[in-house]
């Protein structure tokens, strides 16, 4: 599925099911929020700190996508097209980091 196509899904669910975009400041707050929920997971699963009973049941992808969809409210609201913005970038990735990585040494 395209970026755009998932840009209009959410677009589709807030006007039938959640009756209004919440305001940008208050998607960005919630989007660090989500993202301070996959740090806990990351942070207690695949680092050093311990993994308490209660978080071992959190499922990753469900905080993943929670912050994508945050993402993509957010996207909607300011205009933004993600998938033209996302192949920009990709393309600017790939020109500059074409050899990069391959030289680095810590990669190897």
């Amino acid at each position: 599925m395209e970026i755009t196509q998932l840009q209009q899904e959410v677009d589709e669910w807030i006007k039938t099911v959640g009756v209004r975009y919440f305001n940008e400041l208050t998607n960005m707050a919630m989007l660090t929020e989500e993202v301070g929920e996959v740090a806990r997971i990351i942070a207690r699963r695949y680092g050093e700190q311990s993994e308490k009973e209660s978080d071992k049941t959190k499922d990753l992808g469900e905080e993943l996508a929670d912050v994508l969809f945050v993402t993509l409210c957010l996207a909607n609201q300011t205009g933004t097209n993600l998938q033209e913005a996302f192949d920009r970038k990709m393309k600017l990735k790939t020109e500059r980091d074409q050899k990069r990585h391959l030289n680095n040494e810590k990669l190897k």
